[in-house]
């Protein structure tokens, strides 16, 4: 029986709670800490047992040092934003706490994310002898774990990889993100990018895309971006040619997003309004609906898998593995949207999994490095069953 601390009370925050809340003989005890404790306390209201809060600035490495000190974890799951996953990560090497989270670093003034700055932790938690899982959500996460579990099982090489991200539901609003509007916006209007044979190649925002038939959704069109998977599976995937992150988006969707970025509400600098210094981007953010607040009026389906090329005992062979998440049924169990539950679920697989000791090392992980097995395993237990179909 372990004690966990979770920072960050959004949609995300809220799933990781509650799914952590259902299996106390791994979580005995659970605190739930954010910059805003209302939103901490209005989940320690719905979860199904007594659990603590605490407010604190996770941009603050002394704030997360003393709350980890009096709180005692065994870990901290990172679920704030992605700007904070550094001084998180300082705070659990002064405090000794493992540490997992769910999207890698991104600094804040530009809209960049990459692994360099989390791989570079290596050494330090490797010398305390703690650990630090990065990307434990869906994409990232599941994804890697689905690359991880089919090199293990269907293929001798993975040569080709298209992960494949469709969100099939309807919130009826005009216009809104599933999850934090700013990392949402930032990570979607920024190049394209995908590895083919050895090296990266750049595209213009949302230049390239496709039709896929999505099982249980239908056709959908789907967009080439970037994603931070692919630059750790590209380093850990045996024999891989290409590697390319696709996902999905209404006409209505890119209606709006080109119009809020002709008219300058995506910049991320500051400008200058009644006389303060203000960014865009986060004034936007303030004005768009919350994402946790979707989840009440959401139907439809996701759909997110990876379809994958290579060869076993000589022959060539594909699969896709995937899920299916439906958003009524993921309100009805934790008040939550579909993409939230997709993130929330796998972060308490690997914490589930790390504390249990059954994922377990010293130094600075992504998930594919770990057995896919008992992850898999747990996927079909808690929520986020799984099907592999063979492709012609």
């Amino acid at each position: 029986m372990k004690k966990v601390l979770i920072i960050g009370a959004g949609g995300v925050g809220s799933v990781v709670t509650h799914k952590c809340a259902q299996v106390p003989e791994v979580f005995s005890e659970i605190c739930l800490a954010s910059r805003t404790i209302s939103k901490c306390e209005k989940i320690a209201g719905e979860v199904t047992r007594p659990i603590k809060t605490a407010r604190v600035n996770a941009d603050n490495v002394s704030e997360v040092v003393q709350l980890i000190n009096k709180f005692n974890p065994d870990m901290v799951i990172n679920v704030a934003l992605p700007y904070q996953d550094l001084s998180i990560m300082d705070a659990c090497l002064e405090t000794g706490v493992h540490y997992l989270d769910t999207a890698n670093y991104e600094p804040p003034e530009e809209a960049k994310f990459c692994y360099k700055w989390q791989w570079d932790y290596q050494a330090r938690f490797k010398e305390k002898g703690l650990m630090a899982l990065l990307g434990c959500g869906f994409d990232p996460g599941v994804t890697n774990i689905f690359c991880a579990y089919a090199q293990k099982h269907y293929f001798d090489e993975i040569h080709t990889i298209d992960i494949m991200d469709c969100n099939a539901g309807s919130h009826g609003k005009a216009f809104a993100t599933n999850f934090n509007p700013e990392i949402n916006i930032r990570e979607i209007t920024q190049r394209g990018k995908y590895w083919e044979e050895g090296k990266w190649i750049e595209t213009e925002p949302l230049s390239q895309h496709k039709t896929f038939d999505f099982p249980e959704i239908g056709d959908r069109e789907m967009y080439l971006m970037y994603h931070e998977e692919l630059e750790s599976l590209v380093k850990n995937i045996k024999g891989l040619k290409r590697i390319r992150f696709w996902m999905t988006f209404g006409e209505e969707y890119l209606t709006h997003l080109r119009v809020l970025q002709n008219v300058g509400m995506t910049r991320i600098d500051t400008v200058e309004y009644e006389g303060k210094q203000i960014v865009p981007l986060k004034f936007l953010k303030a004005v768009l609906p919350e994402p946790s607040s979707l989840g009440e009026n959401y139907t439809g389906k996701t759909n997110i898998g990876c379809m994958m090329k290579g060869v076993k005992s000589g022959k060539e062979k594909m699969i896709y593995i995937y899920n299916v998440c439906d958003h009524a049924k993921c309100y009805e169990e934790v008040k939550s949207q579909a993409i939230s539950y997709t993130t929330g679920v796998p972060a308490m697989i690997g914490a589930m999994l790390m504390l249990r000791k059954v994922w377990i090392g010293q130094g600075v992980f992504n998930v594919e490095e770990l057995d896919p097995d008992p992850f898999m395993e747990q996927l079909n237990k808690y929520g986020l069953p799984w099907t592999v179909t063979t492709k012609k």
